[in-house]
C-alpha cells in the first residue's frame, strides 16, 4: 500500500513522504484496512521496529483532519513521552482540520499542565490517570487515544494505572477511538475483546531476525546457519558483540546487573577503540570530558567516561539522566559501537543494533531470594532490538548459554517459545485501594455494586477468578476504617480521602503521613519528618540497610532522638535515608556513592521522591490544621531537591547556582539574593567555579526575579 494512496490530506501525505515513507509495512497496511483512518479502534500486536509509531501518526493525522476532539498519546515512560512529543511536534508544520496542530507534553502526576490550545497531548499513563481523576477540562474533549506498549497492563507495579485509565476511557460517551500498540502477546485476541477493538496481528518485522544460542565458541542457530566466534579472555558476551563491531556494525549487550553491565563495557573498550574514525574520537572525547567535569561525577560516571572515549559504554538507571542521554545519542549517531545495558533499556528509548547479546537469562528475584529465568516475553523484548531498518539486512540475537541450562534447552524455551499471556495485576490490595478511592472522588455516592461494576470492566475483571471481589471488599473496608471514605449515602471520599487522591498518594501512604504528623513538634522534628517519608510505601528507591550501615544509622538516630516522631532503632531505617541525610548535608555525591553504594542517578531519584512526599506532607499538615509545620517542611523540600544545608536554600533557587556554587558564594560573603544583587559581575565571576558567562547568567536571572 502506497503512502500516496492513503485517505489523508495532501499535506499530511507530503510530510510522510518527505520523511522517507513511501510504502506501508504489512502491519501498517493491515491497520489501515481494519479502519484505522476511519475512526475504528484497533489493537496492533506486532514485533518491535515493525512501524507502530507510523500507525499512531497516521491515526492522529486522520483524526485531526476530519473529526472533533483532541488526540492523546499515552507512553509508559517519561523519556519515551519526551521523544514522542518531539516527533509529533513536527505535525505543526502542516494544517490539519484547518490549522497546524500544536503538541503539549505532561510527564508528572498533576492534573494541571499547559494543554490550552494543544490538539495533541502526550502524557505518561500516570499523568493521564491524574488528569481523569482530577476531572481536567480537556478530558471532556478527547477524540482519539493512542496507547503505547499496552501489554504493560500486566506489569505488577504500573499496569493497574493503565488498566484503570483504559476502563475509564471505555465508559466515556462518546467513546474515543482507541489505537493500542502492543508487542506480540499470545492473548492479544482477549485484550482486543476487552477493549472493544479490532485485532491487527502480525509477526512481520522490517529486518528478519536470526536467533541463536552461543555454545562453546559456536553460535547455534535453529533452522539457520551456525557460525564460529573467536574467543578471548573478555568472555563470550563481549566476544560475540565484538564480532559484529569488527564488521562495521553496532552491538547491544544485555547484562543482568549494573555491575556486570559496567564490567562488560570496560572489557570491550580497548578492542572497540581501534574501530573508531577520527571524527568519532573527537565526538566521544567531548562527551567524556563533559562527564568528567561534572562536580558530582561519581566513580561510575568516571568509568563511563573512560569507556565512552573508547567507543564503548554502559547504561543503567544508576547513572544520571544526562549521562544516559549522552550514551543514547552517541550510539544513535554511530560513534558508540557497543553498549552494555541492564534490561531497562529494552523497554525504553529505541536503540536498535545489528546484534543483541543476552549475557544471561536469569535475574535476581527479591521476593524469591534467588535467581530466576526471565520470561519469554522479556526475551522477545530484548532480542527485538536486533536489526536496524536503515542499515541491516538481518538482525541477530544471541543468548549466552551457561549454568544448568544447555543450548538446546535455551533454544527450546526462548527461541521457539511463545510469549506469556498478559495477566492483570489489578486484583491486589494496593491498586484496588488507590483506584477505588479515586472512583469515590470522581463519582461521589457510588454504590458498592457500582464499584464492582467498574472493576469488572477492567482486564482483571475479565480474567477474574473470584479474588477481585474479596480484595475489593478489603480495600473498601480499609478506606472506611482509616477515615478516607464513608458510606452514609453511597461511597464518598472524605476530605482526607479527597486530599490523598488529589495528591496522587497511595491511601496507605496518606494514612502513614497523617499518623506521623500527630507526633510532630514545630522546630524539633526535621529528621523525624525525613524518616517518616523515607518509610512510606511509595518512597523510591528504598535501599535495604546493610549490616555495615547499622552503626551509622544508630548514630544518626541517637543524634536526632528529640526530632523523631516515634521511637526508632537502626533496623527501622533504610540506606536511602542515610544517603538523603548526607546529600542534604552537602556531602559530595562521589563520597555517598563510595560509602553507601548509592549511584548519582539513584541519589537524584531519592531526592525527587523525598521532595514530592515532603510536599504532600505539607499539604496534609495544612489539611489537618498543622500549618505551623509548613515552613519546616518547605525548607526540607528545598534541601532535598538541591542537596544543601538550610542556609543555602535561598541561593540555590537562582538559575545556574547549584549546591557547589552556592557554597562557594556563601563562603565569599554572598549569602542572600540581596547580596547577589549588590555584587557586580566581575566579583561573582572571580569566585571558584563561576566565570564571566555564569556571572552574567546569574545577574540576568536575578533581574527576571525582580
Amino acid at each position: 500500500m502506497d503512502v500516496g494512496s492513503l485517505a489523508l490530506p495532501p499535506q499530511a501525505r507530503g510530510l510522510l513522504e518527505s520523511q522517507g515513507y513511501t510504502k506501508l509495512y504489512p502491519p501498517q497496511a493491515k491497520a489501515v484496512r481494519a479502519g484505522l483512518l476511519g475512526g475504528r479502534s484497533v489493537v496492533v500486536s506486532a514485533p518491535t521496529a515493525s512501524g507502530k509509531t507510523l500507525i499512531a501518526t497516521m491515526a492522529m493525522m486522520a483524526h485531526l483532519e476530519g473529526r472533533p476532539g483532541r488526540a492523546v498519546y499515552l507512553s509508559p515512560l517519561r523519556a519515551l513521552a519526551a521523544e514522542k512529543h518531539r516527533e509529533f511536534s513536527k505535525l505543526a508544520g502542516i494544517k490539519l482540520g484547518g490549522s497546524p496542530p500544536r503538541a503539549a507534553v505532561s510527564t508528572g502526576d498533576s492534573p494541571r499542565f499547559a494543554a490550552a490550545g494543544a490538539r495533541i497531548l502526550v502524557l505518561t499513563n500516570e499523568s493521564m490517570d491524574a488528569s481523569l481523576r482530577g476531572s481536567a477540562a480537556w478530558t471532556k474533549e478527547i477524540g482519539l487515544v493512542v496507547v503505547d506498549e499496552v501489554h504493560l497492563v500486566g506489569d505488577a507495579e504500573r499496569g493497574p494505572t493503565l488498566e484503570t485509565v483504559l476502563a475509564r476511557l471505555a465508559r466515556m460517551r462518546p467513546r474515543p477511538q482507541l489505537v493500542c500498540l502492543s508487542a506480540t502477546v499470545t492473548n492479544a485476541a482477549e485484550m482486543s475483546k476487552w477493549l472493544g477493538c479490532r485485532l491487527v496481528s502480525s509477526d512481520w518485522r522490517p529486518v528478519p531476525l536470526s536467533e541463536g544460542v552461543w555454545d562453546s565458541g559456536t553460535v547455534r542457530v535453529p533452522g539457520g546457519d551456525d557460525y564460529e566466534v573467536a574467543t578471548s579472555r573478555r568472555g563470550p558476551a563481549i566476544d560475540i558483540a565484538l564480532d559484529a563491531v569488527k564488521s562495521g556494525s553496532q552491538s547491544l549487550v544485555f547484562a543482568e546487573t549494573r555491575a556486570r553491565a559496567a564490567s562488560l563495557a570496560l572489557k570491550a573498550a580497548d578492542a572497540v577503540r581501534g574501530s573508531l574514525s577520527a571524527q568519532d574520537r573527537e565526538k566521544l572525547e567531548l562527551a567524556a570530558r563533559r562527564m568528567r567535569e561534572d562536580p558530582d561525577a561519581t566513580e561510575a560516571v568516571l568509568k563511563l567516561a573512560d569507556a565512552v572515549s573508547s567507543g564503548a559504554a554502559f547504561h543503567h538507571a544508576g547513572l544520571p539522566q544526562e549521562c544516559r542521554e549522552a550514551v543514547e545519542d552517541g550510539f544513535r549517531g554511530g560513534a558508540v559501537k557497543l553498549v552494555a545495558s541492564t534490561p531497562t533499556l529494552a523497554a525504553g528509548i529505541n536503540l536498535p543494533a545489528r546484534r543483541v547479546v543476552i549475557s544471561s537469562v536469569t535475574r535476581y528475584d527479591p521476593a524469591a531470594g534467588y535467581n530466576k529465568p526471565i520470561s519469554v516475553m522479556e526475551y522477545k523484548q530484548l532480542c527485538g532490538r536486533a536489526g536496524r531498518p536503515q542499515y541491516d539486512r538481518l538482525g541477530e540475537s544471541v543468548i549466552v548459554s551457561g549454568g544448568s541450562a544447555g543450548a538446546d534447552e535455551l533454544a527450546e524455551r526462548y527461541v521457539h517459545g511463545q510469549p506469556e499471556p498478559v495477566v492483570s495485576a489489578m486484583a491486589a490490595p494496593r491498586p484496588l485501594r488507590i483506584h477505588a478511592l479515586s472512583l469515590m472522588v470522581t463519582d461521589p455516592g457510588i454504590s458498592r455494586g457500582g464499584l464492582g461494576e467498574f472493576f469488572a470492566g477492567t482486564l482483571g475483571g475479565a480474567q477474574d477468578d473470584g479474588i477481585m471481589e474479596t480484595t475489593l471488599d478489603r480495600a473498601v473496608d480499609f478506606l472506611e476504617s482509616e477515615g478516607l471514605a464513608d458510606s452514609a449515602d453511597g461511597y464518598r471520599a472524605t476530605r482526607f480521602g479527597r486530599m490523598a487522591s488529589r495528591l496522587y498518594l497511595d491511601p496507605a501512604t496518606a494514612v502513614q503521613i497523617r499518623n506521623g504528623l500527630q507526633g510532630a513538634r514545630p522546630g524539633r522534628c526535621a529528621f523525624g519528618l525525613l524518616h517518616l517519608v523515607s518509610e512510606c510505601p511509595e518512597f523510591f528507591p528504598r535501599m535495604y540497610l546493610r549490616e555495615k550501615d547499622a552503626g551509622e544509622a544508630q548514630a544518626l538516630i541517637d543524634a536526632h532522638k528529640r526530632e523523631m516522631l516515634e521511637p526508632v532503632y537502626a533496623d527501622g531505617c533504610n540506606r536511602s535515608l542515610l544517603a538523603l541525610y548526607r546529600w542534604m548535608s552537602e556531602e559530595p555525591a562521589r563520597r555517598i556513592s563510595e560509602d553507601l553504594k548509592v549511584e548519582l542517578g539513584d541519589m537524584r531519584r531519592i531526592a525527587e521522591s523525598a521532595e514530592r512526599l515532603l510536599y504532600c506532607t505539607a499539604q496534609l499538615a495544612r489539611g489537618f490544621e498543622r500549618g505551623e509545620l509548613s515552613g519546616e517542611l518547605e525548607q526540607l523540600r528545598a534541601r532535598a531537591a538541591y542537596g544543601v544545608r538550610a542556609e543555602l536554600c535561598e541561593l540555590v533557587r537562582v538559575r545556574g547556582v547549584g549546591r557547589v556554587r552556592a557554597r562557594a558564594l556563601y563562603r565569599r560573603g554572598l549569602r542572600t539574593l540581596r547580596d547577589l544583587r549588590g555584587a557586580d559581575e566581575s566579583k561573582i565571576s572571580r569566585i571558584e567555579g563561576m566565570g564571566p558567562a555564569t556571572a552574567r547568567g546569574i545577574k540576568a536571572h536575578l533581574r527576571r526575579l525582580g
